[in-house]
């Protein structure tokens, strides 16, 4: 099934997509929110089951036609999101092209960081950057929904905590990142609210492509309407989501409706393009010395979509612009006060 949610209070509608993304239901009766059917998952999933069943056999007299700008996140705000860095091929690049190396216990342990989960922008919600001079940057992901995870679950129980998997734009500012990580606490201002896919899907709707651990289809990322990468998402990830999980859970339990994220998605294979434009940029910059592309600007679009095997979109498109707030008078002093505005009209 594919769960998604109307734009409506802070927590959206629930509503029931088919399988096309065509067409959906609300299920008030069942739940009046995704967060309302996570907490009671195990009566909530079967009955919203049913409901998937008969909208895609055309059965259901309360469809209405889904119009993707009219969606929030699936879940527009989470107890928990946690991010992981589960590709060490992109880790180890992007520390290469500052001559770092790579910890031993980045091999034996992920990288996992809590990000804000108080909001969330829905699939076509603007990106609102008040400095080009922050350096924008999108990051496409994959992530999974869990049901409540108790501390201390294994690698080998967290699977069957995964109840809904979706697509992830981790919003990243790159020239916030070094001060603060330097200040040895994490992320906070680098890391403005993510956008999240159209719909979040039960796992079964995915078949083989989902073996309980990952996710093995490309995942394409358009940049102004160029193909920007389209790397294999099951394809050197080094850490499993079961065991991102089972890490997030080591000394806490996770309440459902948590959240957790893959990271960037990265293959060692270049040839497949890059998920975020600071990958981009460490390439260029070990190959040609310096980094050649920009990070996002005012105007910019990006889109991010999944395909299965029949070319057929499993979790719609997040598809975002980048905007300046209405407002802002930072952004023209970056570019140099009314001039640039002008310029710009």
């Amino acid at each position: 099934m594919k769960l998604g949610s109307l734009r409506a209070g802070r927590d959206g509608r629930l509503i029931v997509v088919s399988s096309d993304l065509v067409r959906a239901v609300a299920v008030p009766d069942i739940a009046p929110t995704l967060q309302a059917a996570l907490d009671d998952w195990r009566h909530a999933a079967p009955a919203l089951a049913v409901v998937a069943h008969r909208l895609d056999a055309d059965r259901d007299a309360r469809a209405f036609a889904l119009d993707p700008r009219a969606l929030a996140a699936p879940l527009p705000r989470a107890y928990q999101w946690a991010d992981g860095s589960a590709y060490l091929g992109h880790v180890e690049l992007v520390r290469k092209a500052r001559g770092a190396p790579l910890p031993d216990i980045l091999l034996r342990e992920p990288l996992l960081y809590q990000g804000g989960s108080d909001h969330f922008l829905g699939p076509h919600e603007d990106i609102l950057l008040a400095e080009e001079s922050w350096g924008l940057d999108f990051e496409a992901e994959v992530a999974v929904i869990t049901d409540d995870v108790p501390a201390g679950t294994t690698t080998a129980q967290a699977g069957a905590h995964i109840v809904l998997v979706l697509l992830v734009n981790d919003v990243s500012l790159r020239n916030l990142i070094p001060n603060e990580i330097a200040k040895g606490f994490g992320f906070f201002q680098s890391k403005p609210a993510s956008a999240f896919s159209p719909v979040a899907v039960s796992p079964d709707e995915l078949g083989a492509a989902w073996d309980g651990a990952k996710l093995s289809l490309p995942l394409l990322s358009y940049l102004n309407d160029a193909p920007f990468g389209w790397p294999n998402a099951g394809v050197d990830m080094t850490f499993s989501f079961p065991e991102l999980i089972a890490h997030a859970a080591k000394t806490r339990s996770l309440g459902a409706g948590s959240i957790i994220g893959s990271g960037t998605v990265s293959n060692r294979d270049r040839a497949v393009g890059s998920s975020c434009i600071a990958e981009r940029r460490m390439i260029e910059t070990l190959d040609a010395g310096a980094p050649l592309t920009p990070f996002l600007r005012w105007g910019d679009r990006v889109r991010i979509e999944m395909r299965d095997a029949s070319g057929d979109s499993l979790f719609g498109a997040i598809a975002q612009r980048v905007a300046e707030p209405i407002g802002s008078a930072g952004a023209s002093t970056a570019r140099g006060g009314a001039t640039a505005k002008v310029a710009r009209a």
